[in-house]
């Protein structure tokens, strides 16, 4: 059996350490679990790496962590006449200091500078710091919100965004090369000071990261006049966000903000979520019990690495807090951003806004409202940093904003991932001003449903592990692909769009043309009457996601029909 054979291959190689074999070998009456770490070896994707931490093929440590490493100072070495450096953050995860070590000293031994945040930071933070130092590439330990077990390593290109064609093929091609894990280097970390390879950043980076965000405010008066009766209630989830959240929100001048005390330190357990994520209200229990005591105005939630934003708000009408979706919470900052800009007439003629293909139709009906090009791109924010980067190349167009339905956008053009303690600024932000008005935020979430129509969006996460699971999510997929739905529930299938075979089949004239967009393992369905449902594998975790969207003309109506189209798409798929 083939993993058998690579399990004991680790065995006899010496250029594994003894503490790894004497771990591995005390599996070895294990046949189950010596195949769910071998069965394949940790893949090196467009998304970088991303798995369970443990010794083992299919495994985050630090031989697949200094291999991917190797392989991409390979690339860069090939790529880099101006020998620029590498930026490199961590999060709270279980070894995420350490394998940001091993990443430099890779690096470092190949001849590459490196610049090492002293302690943990958010993603856009990194982002950010790419483009400040100027450096070729970065690095970002981290496996974002998936649960403790897990950790992962994101590679981001010169222009701060994560990497994208032709860089993450070439990366890739280099990763796969090396089978031979002596021919890995590495270096003395006091060896690597002395040749200035290995630097240490950290106070510098966060004073400008920080007053870089403070320039994007557009209402510093309202926040005045209303600081002292606003209270907001935030969570870091044990992750990187505590600090340049409570420090950009001082020095914007919001006086309450209560941070949760059993969350607020970083701990790579998580212990007081079973799943750090939050998209999961389970992950706001601690939140809301706080917000109730202080009636804050506004619940705020981080993921571990600050990408990603959750919210919650009250209802004025009955007091309850209200949780926001990706879709909810981004879209009501594009609403707050480009209305208060179009007063002031800062809307370009050539301004756009991108969403990905999974994210809500209500982007477009904003779009048009403020004359704006909308653009779509495929699920991964770093379509959308390569879109800005294109928009800096050629001047096409000014970017305006982006978002994607997983709890991400990004305000301003200081980085080029989903900026988590941005979209906290900005919500608080929009916190003071629409309370200036008598509003809370959920008052103006249904405002702008009145103003565009009801948009309601749902997804489904289906987790299927191991080898089996693949193989699954494999089959599953290829029998949607091969039994196209002429309907679904009360909705006529107008347009399916294959992303993988780069189809778009108009359902009514059998028309047929291309997507436009980079190929992918996406199924796409635009129904009548601006629905839609879309199926694709996550690119990061073992899971099968089902997305669906509908509009309807009140709330109720777009609640019964999202729970309709949700059972169809639960029986077209056996969950």
């Amino acid at each position: 059996m083939e993993y058998l054979d690579k399990y004991n291959s680790w065995l006899n190689d010496p250029s594994i350490d003894e503490d790894t074999k004497k771990e591995l070998r005390s599996i070895k009456d294990n046949d189950s679990e010596i195949q769910d770490r071998f069965y394949k070896d940790l893949e090196f994707g467009t998304a970088g790496l991303r798995g369970v931490i443990g010794n083992g093929s299919n495994r985050m440590n630090k031989y697949t962590v200094t291999k991917a490493t190797q392989g991409l100072a390979n690339y860069i070495n090939k790529n880099n006449p101006d020998k620029k450096g590498v930026a490199i953050a961590y999060d709270s995860r279980h070894m995420s200091k350490e394998f940001s070590e091993f990443t430099a000293l890779c690096l470092n031994a190949n001849g590459i500078k490196t610049y090492v945040f002293d302690s943990l930071r958010p993603v856009p933070e990194l982002s950010f710091a790419v483009r400040e130092l100027k450096c070729i590439a970065g690095i970002m330990i981290t496996a974002s919100h998936n649960p403790p077990k897990y950790n992962g390593y994101k590679v981001y290109w010169e222009d701060g965004a994560q990497i994208v064609p032709p860089h993450d093929k070439g990366i890739i091609n280099e990763v796969n090369a090396i089978e031979d894990f002596g021919k890995i280097k590495s270096m003395d970390k006091e060896e690597a000071i002395n040749k200035g390879l290995y630097n240490v950043i950290g106070k510098e980076i966060d004073d400008k990261y920080i007053d870089t965000l403070k320039s994007l405010v557009l209402n510093e008066d309202i926040i005045k006049k209303v600081q002292k009766d606003i209270n907001i209630v935030y969570t870091p989830l044990h992750g990187a966000g505590n600090m340049p959240v409570q420090r950009v929100l001082k020095e914007i001048g919001f006086e309450h903000v209560y941070v949760v005390p059993e969350q607020e330190k970083p701990d790579g357990d998580f212990p007081t979520v079973s799943y750090p994520n939050p998209e999961d209200a389970n992950a706001f229990k601690l939140a809301l019990e706080l917000a109730k005591k202080v009636n804050a105005d506004v619940v705020l939630a981080n993921d571990p690495d600050a990408d990603r934003l959750g919210v919650y708000a009250k209802d004025s009408k009955t007091g309850e807090y209200h949780s926001f979706t990706g879709n909810m919470s981004g879209l009501l900052i594009a609403e707050y951003e480009l209305f208060v800009k179009k007063e002031r007439g800062q809307i370009p003629a050539n301004g756009a806004l991108i969403k990905t293909i999974v994210s809500s139709n209500l982007a477009d009906a904003i779009a048009k409202e403020y004359n704006l090009k909308l653009i779509e791109v495929l699920t991964g924010f770093k379509y959308i940093g390569e879109q800005m980067r294109k928009f800096e190349q050629d001047h096409s167009y000014t970017y305006m904003f982006g978002f994607e339905e997983s709890y991400g956008c990004l305000i301003g053009t200081h980085a080029r991932d989903k900026d988590g303690i941005a979209a906290v600024m900005a919500l608080c932000e929009a916190t003071a001003y629409y309370k200036d008005k008598g509003l809370t935020l959920w008052d103006q979430m249904i405002n702008i449903y009145e103003k565009y129509g009801y948009y309601k969006e749902k997804t489904i996460s289906v987790t299927r592990e191991g080898a089996s699971g693949a193989e699954e999510i494999k089959q599953m997929m290829e029998n949607m692909r091969q039994n196209p739905p002429t309907t679904l529930g009360k909705y006529k299938v107008l347009e399916i769009r294959d992303y993988k075979l780069d189809t778009i089949k108009n359902t009514v004239t059998g028309e047929v043309t291309k997507t436009g967009l980079p190929t992918s393992n996406v199924l796409y369905y635009a129904l009548e009457n601006d629905a839609w449902c879309c199926v694709r594998p996550s690119g990061t975790e073992p899971k099968i996601k089902f997305y669906i969207g509908i509009k309807a003309d009140t709330e109720k109506q777009a609640e019964e029909d999202l729970k309709a189209l949700t059972k169809v798409m639960e029986e077209k798929s056996n969950i």
